[in-house]
């Protein structure tokens, strides 16, 4: 009687079993670009041990963080599968899957063992049966994806692993939490956008690196050359052929004439082009031009790409309010409510005293600022004036301190120090300041700030690396303008009242307002043009170097 019940109750179980697996056994109707949801049997296994993963990096070597981030996925769900439900594939997997793809074309990247992937996925899509039957497939699959995932994030999300300080970098990284990213990602609904973490200026020069990637795929850019020393409008060269072909592909001119002459059209594009490599924008086709037109696609894909490196390392969401200078733009850009308010010139540091990268809160305004001389400058350039022209502090309305105090100068024999000097140099306010009357303090280790200038002249040129390292401003007082609004007890009348006297002033900047000082050489600016400028302190070279072992 036992024996019958036993009997009587497996029988049961698996009329049950069978009744609920015909009810699930369903395709999922939701489809992507690249792969089809398919549906898996509900007798396949949906729970992983710690053997199964163990087994899985047995056959597929991976760091030991790698597969320590997997093991913690897993732990945390209790090893059920992530990219598989009773129904079949989630919809999770034709969402990473597609990522996977555009991230492989974008950057030409096989590195992420895309090969067994495709092998798995194929298969889904070539015999669904076949794969249904084969739980050991589907679990190498689930486990691949979450592999994949980990790897992936870390490449497109984090990029390299190495402190960016050792390239000169001193932008605090953000940590992205890629367990908590894999959730959101396996949970998706239909209909909705899986959120990467990338700020908007990364994926705006993602869009721009897809269409250099097409103009490489179309042969590149053709060599131009003329005879003339510059070609302009109203004349004819069959050169202009190749330059109108150039300038439409990189969507500065619209329509292609497909002629030789040099017309009004062109002109236009011309001076577009020039815009956005930073060039003067005469419309006309110089030697400075030809330059820039005939840097080969490769240079400007590599160039794309390692600014894209630089991008993954700044925060996903800026503040709604800060400033950024960027170094080989020789611009600063003033934002509120994360939208740009407001851009000038700056001169930064030549490449012997380069201007250090790294992120800062302006916490003061000077007018009327003092310069404290560097020890450097002290050293080299006023203690030679000073051995020669005892006279030099006061023609430059400087004074020397020990200490804290201010000294008789005439009672320093100068002649006796040659290399250590015992004293501070200070120029005092005045119209004739290094500093200018306005100086923009935000402490850091590097003793950079912003500051007015009495040299005006250097903003006319293209290429503004001249200073010693700190940043000079063209609109310096405008800057002031901005900041002090929010304090509501400042306006233009009462700035300059302050700046008629030779008085040093000190104002507060509450809160403090973040400045990014930073480098880059390609970007998409705020009218979505796509942007180049020189490597200035070939840090370029030194990260393509780093990244992909050779230099632009």
């Amino acid at each position: 009687m036992t024996v019958l019940l036993c009997w009587i109750a497996i029988c049961m179980a698996l009329l049950l079993v069978e009744c609920r697996h015909s009810k699930d056994n369903t395709e999922n109707p939701i489809e992507s670009d690249s792969l089809q949801s398919q549906v898996l049997p509900q007798k396949l296994s949906f729970v992983l041990n710690e053997q199964d993963l163990k087994a899985f990096f047995t056959s597929f070597s991976e760091s030991d963080s790698l597969q320590k981030e997997v093991k913690t996925f897993y732990e945390r769900r209790n090893y059920h599968y992530a990219w598989f439900t009773t129904k079949g594939m989630a919809l999770a997997v034709p969402v990473f899957y597609k990522q996977l793809e555009n991230y492989r074309h974008d950057f030409a990247d096989n590195s992420l063992n895309y090969a067994l992937l495709d092998t798995l996925i194929r298969a889904v899509k070539r015999d669904k049966k076949a794969f249904q039957a084969n739980n050991r497939q589907t679990q190498q699959l689930e486990i691949l994806l979450t592999t994949s995932f980990f790897k992936h994030a870390q490449k497109e999300y984090e990029g390299i692993q190495e402190n960016p300080s050792k390239l000169q970098w001193f932008i605090p990284r953000n940590k992205k939490n890629y367990q908590a990213l894999l959730d959101s990602l396996v949970s998706i609904q239909p209909n909705a956008v899986f959120d990467e973490p990338l700020n908007v200026y990364y994926l705006r020069l993602k869009e721009k690196l897809r269409l250099y990637r097409s103009i490489e795929r179309e042969g590149g850019f053709q060599p131009i050359s003329f005879d003339k020393k510059r070609l302009t409008l109203g004349e004819q060269d069959s050169c202009l052929l190749i330059l109108k072909k150039h300038l439409l592909a990189t969507q500065d001119l619209a329509q292609n004439d497909n002629s030789i002459l040099f017309t009004d059209t062109l002109a236009l594009a011309l001076k577009h082009f020039q815009r956005r490599m930073g060039l003067n924008a005469n419309g006309v086709l110089d030697q400075n031009t030809l330059t820039e037109l005939n840097r080969p696609i490769d240079f400007r894909i590599q160039q794309i790409m390692v600014n894209m490196e630089r991008l993954r390392w700044i925060p996903v969401k800026m503040e709604e309010d800060y400033i950024l200078v960027n170094i080989p733009e020789f611009t600063l850009h003033y934002f509120e409510n994360s939208k740009q308010l407001w851009k000038t010139n700056v001169v930064v540091g030549k490449a012997a005293t380069k201007t250090s990268i790294f992120k800062g809160n302006l916490s003061n305004i000077v007018l009327n600022p003092y310069w404290g001389v560097p020890m450097s400058i002290g050293k080299n350039e006023i203690l030679p004036h000073l051995q020669r022209n005892p006279n030099y502090l006061r023609k430059n309305n400087m004074e020397v301190l020990s200490g804290d105090n201010v000294i008789d100068a005439s009672s320093i024999h100068w002649k006796d120090f040659k290399e250590n000097v015992p004293f501070t140099f200070r120029q005092k306010p005045g119209k004739d300041n290094a500093l200018g009357r306005i100086k923009f303090l935000f402490p850091n280790n590097f003793n950079i700030y912003l500051h007015d200038t009495p040299s005006k002249n250097l903003f006319g040129e293209s290429k503004r690396a001249f200073s010693h390292g700190c940043i000079r401003v063209e609109n310096p007082k405008q800057l002031a303008l901005y900041l002090l609004q929010k304090t509501g007890d400042w306006d233009e009348e009462k700035i300059d009242k302050v700046l008629a006297t030779d008085k040093e002033k000190w104002v507060n900047i509450r809160p403090n307002f973040p400045v990014y000082i930073a480098y880059f050489t390609a970007w998409v600016d705020e009218e979505g043009d796509l942007n180049f400028r020189n490597d200035i302190y070939h840090l370029d070279e030194q990260l393509m170097k780093r990244i992909y072992g050779f230099e632009l």
